[in-house]
């Protein structure tokens, strides 16, 4: 008797760190194309779209969690019901960087795995003479130390945003069917004029 494997069909993507480092920004330039530069304090928000990939209907779950230290156990449930994790740090705040080691530590914890899918987000790559945390050291301890991916991003220049949900959808193991739906959202987007390009052609439809 053969078994079939059902294809996963949902998944659920949730933004962690510290206050003001850009989680809400790099979700609505995501989703929306847009870019508010006033900090607005998010609770818990739960963003959901839903894609026909192959005439399928894959729908694709986005958390965006609250900065603050305030609520554990809604971090931890957050943490049990998701598929992927982007830990999220501004590149001018060495304290969010540290919050993202602290928040990998709990994921390992509640995960109970010890190579949980995670992508490492610096956010505020255009913060020039501002920056406290190297990409160097970042991307030496998360990819080499933590065995997990990393992006330096700007949700303010539209920098790397799709790599981004690129990384976290290979992560929860939903990579190539649905990246060329990701492209055919961004096509149907406005294009800013002006905007210089990123540096790895996040608008390619391509999924190493």
């Amino acid at each position: 008797m053969s078994l079939v494997v059902k294809e996963k069909n949902h998944v659920r993507l949730v933004f962690l760190g510290a206050a003001g480092v850009g989680k809400t920004s790099l979700i609505r330039r995501f989703l929306m194309d847009t870019f508010e530069p006033k900090h607005r304090r998010t609770v818990e928000e739960l963003h959901s779209k839903e894609y026909e990939v192959s005439g399928a209907t894959v729908k694709v779950e986005i958390l965006d969690t609250s900065g603050s230290y305030s609520f554990p156990a809604m971090r931890k449930l957050s943490i049990q019901n998701s598929d992927a994790f982007a830990l999220v740090y501004a590149v001018d705040d060495a304290e969010s960087f540290e919050s993202v080691k602290s928040l990998r530590e709990e994921i390992l914890e509640v995960k109970e795995d010890k190579f949980p899918p995670i992508v490492v987000v610096g956010n505020k790559a255009e913060s020039g003479s501002e920056r406290q945390v190297p990409a160097e050291d970042a991307l030496s301890l998360v990819e080499l130390d933590w065995n997990s991916r990393f992006v330096e991003t700007s949700a303010k220049d539209n920098e790397n945003v799709l790599e981004v949900f690129r990384e976290l959808l290979q992560q929860a193991n939903l990579p190539s069917r649905l990246s060329p739906a990701l492209c055919k959202r961004r096509e149907t987007l406005p294009k800013e004029q002006g905007l210089r390009p990123p540096m790895n052609k996040t608008n390619s439809c391509s999924v190493c």
